[in-house]
């Protein structure tokens, strides 16, 4: 059984403080009063709310260290302090339809060692409310699921693989470069699964479920916390070039060491450019 730190009791209570009501307007999602932000780009009174739960408890536990917020954008702490990096609801459009599919997701980042701009994630945290799975992460200390460590799968074949990713909709994201990837990997693998929650998808990474991952366009707060969880469950995040970077976010491409080599390949040969 881990012993879990004073950081992730904090992170958790706060997720856990917001992941109660969102299961109780999930309940009522039919009477929740939705507001516009963009196309197919939706946000709820309940998106609203657990950010602003989470910011208090936060606040509250760390006063002088900023936030990364989806809705309410960077607050700045003190120099020198980490900041926080929240999504509240990651699979918004998933919650709106009563799929019962989404998380919150919250990661620690230290500043760069040469105190220009952001460094490493130290800890992170995504919790599905609906099934009540807490997946934790702290740099060198593992990746857990609740009490039990996670390591990502043993699987070596992309014909045993199962692959989730992240298609553009509604105006977002580069639709030929992922329609010429699906081509590439699609035939190459088990199946393909889009679910509708990046965080999730790189918890389950994390945990097995899934052997591989690939998607671009993304934010900060959809990966901060997925990106650490698959590296401390013995994984690989990397950008479609195969650089490792604090957040993968822009593009992302995640898995055990043999499937990202792998995927890797795929993606490479099959966005490079013509001639």
């Amino acid at each position: 059984m881990p012993i879990v730190s004073g950081l992730v009791r904090v992170m958790e209570k706060a997720a856990r403080k917001a992941g109660g009501r969102l299961r109780r307007d999930f309940g009522e999602v039919e009477h929740l009063q939705v507001s516009r932000k963009g196309p197919s780009d939706f946000v709820s009174k309940a998106d609203r709310a657990a950010e602003r739960t989470i910011y208090e408890e936060l606040r509250q536990a760390r006063p002088d260290w900023g936030f990364e917020l989806e809705e309410g954008g960077t607050i700045e702490g003190a120099a020198g302090r980490p900041r926080w990096v929240i999504d509240p609801l990651d699979g918004t459009s998933n919650f709106l339809h009563g799929i019962p599919h989404f998380a919150i997701s919250i990661a620690v980042q230290d500043p760069a060692l040469d105190g220009k701009g952001w460094g490493e994630v130290v800890a992170a945290l995504v919790y599905q409310p609906i099934t009540d799975e807490s997946f934790w992460a702290e740099k060198t200390r593992g990746a857990w699921l609740n009490d039990g460590r996670l390591r990502v799968s043993a699987r070596r074949r992309l014909g045993d693989a199962l692959i989730a990713t992240g298609m553009p909709f509604g105006g977002h994201g580069d639709l030929g470069e992922w329609s010429a990837i699906n081509r590439a990997v699609c035939p190459q693998v088990a199946g393909i699964r889009r679910f509708g929650s990046a965080a999730l998808d790189l918890a389950w990474v994390a945990a097995g479920r899934y052997d591989g991952f690939w998607e671009s366009a993304l934010n900060a707060w959809d990966t901060a916390a997925g990106c650490l969880l698959v590296r401390e469950a013995g994984g690989f995040v990397t950008d479609f070039r195969g650089r490792s970077q604090p957040i993968c976010n822009a593009q992302v491409l995640a898995g055990n060491d043999a499937i990202h080599s792998k995927l890797h390949k795929l993606v490479v040969e099959a966005i490079k450019p013509a001639g």
